[in-house]
């Protein structure tokens, strides 16, 4: 399965609306009103592809940590394993600050920009949290 497809639709809509990808211009164009406004469930298939991107629980089909105990990062000690962890959560703020950027519209110089961040990153972790993870035979009908 492809989400990079799905992202990667969502930004070509919105570099055509804005007539480039330079990442001020996102800026630029959300001074008055969010994207996020106008555009509520480009947002949600954004953020549900970024979580099935980063491999947060409820598409973790590669890991499946619940039956695998932690999913192929048995094979990794001491510095291996941590070096995993952090590339995974550095995902996850990664696409944080892209969702911040594309639809919630701060610029990287304000305390603004970094607040919407934690909090996207926020929304994340108690995502991974609060739902079960999907079989994937449910995952193909979505």
């Amino acid at each position: 399965i492809s989400y990079e497809v799905s992202l990667a639709l969502i930004l070509l809509s919105f570099v055509m609306l804005i007539g480039g990808f330079n990442l001020s211009l996102f800026n630029e164009y959300q001074t008055n009103f969010w994207f996020i406004i106008i555009a509520f469930p480009l947002g949600m298939v954004w953020f549900s592809s970024c979580l099935a991107e980063t491999n947060r629980t409820p598409f973790d089909f590669a890991e499946g940590e619940s039956e695998l105990v932690s999913g192929f990062n048995t094979e990794y000690g001491a510095g291996g394993f941590a070096l995993i962890f952090m590339a995974e959560y550095a995902s996850i703020l990664f696409m944080s600050v892209l969702f911040v950027i594309f639809f919630l519209g701060s610029s990287p110089s304000s305390a603004m920009f970094y607040l919407k961040s934690v909090m996207i990153a926020f929304i994340f972790v108690w995502v991974r949290g609060t739902l079960p993870r999907l079989r994937y035979d449910k995952l193909m009908y979505l």
